[in-house]
């Protein structure tokens, strides 16, 4: 999960929520929400997590984008069909 990653680099680097916020540009009321699972971060601030925390871009948009998925079909009956017809017409795309 996104939040639990941005938790654990954060404390890794050993900065305060403060001092994560005041580098992405955010309060820190945010950053908690963001890390508590409350709250997704914007693009753009999901960018500054990244270059702030030195994460890899790939696997924090991958995580990002896969919560966002999650968010709009869960507890949908079809959910699953529609996540699996989303990947068919992704890779006729390719």
């Amino acid at each position: 999960m996104l939040s639990e990653l941005i938790k654990s680099y954060r404390e890794k680097k050993g900065f305060l929520m403060k001092d994560l916020a005041s580098l992405v540009g955010v309060d820190v009321a945010t950053i908690s929400r963001i890390e508590n699972g409350e709250r997704k971060p914007t693009k753009e601030q999901l960018i500054n997590l990244i270059d702030a925390l030195e994460l890899d871009k790939e696997k924090v948009f991958t995580y990002w984008l896969s919560d966002k998925i999650i968010q709009e079909v869960e507890g949908e009956e079809f959910g699953i069909k529609a996540i699996n017809l989303t990947k068919r017409r992704l890779k006729d795309k390719e």
